[in-house]
């Protein structure tokens, strides 16, 4: 599998130990494959185990979530939360609601969220968490009394300098004010533990818009490499939720077009583009209302619906799935490279299973990897802990600019690492070295700490 003695140890190992867990093993494989030349070059990662310490959380929390629907019934949830790596700040990721949350999810986010919050440049370690609760069709209150039942136990194992979770999948403003007024609650103190947050209670401008926002200009580092621009470009989008809204915003105002949308349900062509005012406020429409039906945007604007397919059969210039994790297969890869499409950008985290990725990588498609293209969510979260700290907030224009800044840095660092181990242009490899050189580096630095 690797060439490496060292790491097809290690993996396997990790096989053994977590055995039902494809999603965690699949992002390891990813990182592992990428990290071979920095291992043997470097002797001292090996001496010191700092694969094994790296690849194993150094606490995962699995709880019990009762809660009371509106018809008196008693329900029960599975929440978590995996605290994987503080070498370089105290953890900080997402949490998700949704039906798909396992064990073996929240490892994998985990892991690839210690890597990303090392991209950013900010002193963020890497953690995430969540429950299989489905918000979907629950009323407020119900989603009010499950978010305090989750909070009532997470509550002891977080905090502003501890751990600092945020919203994801299923956790936007609703959610993120329901827990934090919990989290107010019990302990008795108002603190930057939640980012996500109202702006009437700590949350920065842009935050909502940051993951697409971000998305948008790592892809406009990366054309400058190959001496094009957004202008004039042609997007296929998946999703129709906060970062798909995001990205569609940010590609708009820098003159692009974005042509699809999708859901659950199918997806839709929208060949003048999702670019009115109308047309992206009915995207956070159909997010707020919970309905799970792109249908509703192609009905109420005369646009092409595909029931039940998937929008990468559609040739754009650029594409970015922007929705849940191995979204994107093989056969959704023949039809990207049969399209002539030459960038394909991964919004979601893991968006694309591995056949896939090597499929894409034979044919010579430019991959940008989720690790470094959506951390302008993390980015942003990190302007807000450092808002919440001064008791300052930063107007929209600051909080834009300082998210530009960052992303352009998360592309020179991912591009020049390797380049640095001879990799040009693998920006997979290059997000995966850059990220985990720093946290490695802190963790030799910190001795055999955990």
């Amino acid at each position: 599998m690797f060439k490496s003695e060292y790491l097809n140890r290690v993996y396997s190992q990790l096989e053994k130990r977590n055995p039902q867990q494809p999603e965690f093993l699949q992002a390891v494989k990813e990182v592992l494959e990428s990290l071979e030349p920095v291992i043997d070059a470097n002797p001292v990662y090996e001496e010191n185990a700092i694969i094994e310490r790296m690849t194993e959380p150094e606490r995962m929390i699995t709880f019990k979530v009762t809660w009371i629907d509106d018809n008196g019934k008693v329900n029960v949830n599975r929440g978590f939360r995996v605290q994987f790596n503080s070498a370089i700040g105290p953890y900080k990721g997402g949490l998700r609601f949704h039906p798909s949350v396992t064990a073996s999810v929240m490892k994998f986010l985990g892991f690839e969220q210690t890597f990303k919050n090392s991209l950013t440049g900010l002193p963020m370690g890497g953690g995430k968490g969540g429950s299989d609760f489905d918000p979907r069709g629950r009323s407020d209150r119900e989603i009010m009394r499950f978010c305090q039942s989750f909070m009532t136990e997470l509550s002891k194992h977080i905090g502003a300098d501890t751990d600092i979770p945020a919203g994801d999948i299923g956790v936007g403003g609703r959610e993120i004010g329901y827990l934090f007024g919990q989290y107010k609650r019990l302990r008795n103190e108002f603190t930057g533990v939640l980012t996500g947050k109202g702006l009437q209670f700590g949350g920065s401008l842009i935050r909502p818009e940051a993951t697409g926002f971000g998305a948008v200009y790592f892809v406009e580092e990366l054309l400058k490499t190959y001496g094009e621009s957004i202008k004039g470009k042609t997007f296929a989008v998946s999703g129709f939720g906060n970062v798909a809204w995001g990205t569609v915003e940010k590609v708009n105002q820098l003159g692009g077009k974005v042509v699809t949308i999708s859901g659950p349900d199918g997806y839709v062509y929208d060949k003048d583009g999702v670019n009115t005012k109308e047309k992206i406020d009915f995207m956070l429409e159909m997010r707020a209302s919970g309905r799970d039906k792109v249908k509703d945007y192609a009905d109420k604007f005369g646009v092409e619906y595909h029931e039940g397919k998937r929008p990468w059969e559609q040739k754009v210039d650029i594409v970015m799935p922007c929705a849940i994790q191995n979204e994107v297969d093989i056969e959704d890869a023949k039809n990207i490279v049969a399209n002539g499409t030459k960038f394909y950008v991964e919004v979601a985290n893991m968006p694309t299973t591995a056949e896939a990725i090597e499929y894409l990588k034979a044919h010579n498609v430019v991959i940008a990897p989720s690790k470094a293209v959506n951390a302008g969510g993390v980015a942003v979260s990190g302007l807000e802990m450092a808002q919440n700290s001064m008791r300052y907030s930063w107007s929209a224009e600051e909080v834009d600019a300082k998210l530009r800044e960052i992303m352009a840095g998360i592309y020179k660092r991912t591009y020049e690492a390797a380049e640095k181990y001879g990799m040009k242009g693998d920006l997979i490899a290059g997000a995966n070295i850059a990220g985990f050189e720093k946290v490695s580096e802190a963790m030799l630095s910190q001795g055999i700490a955990y």
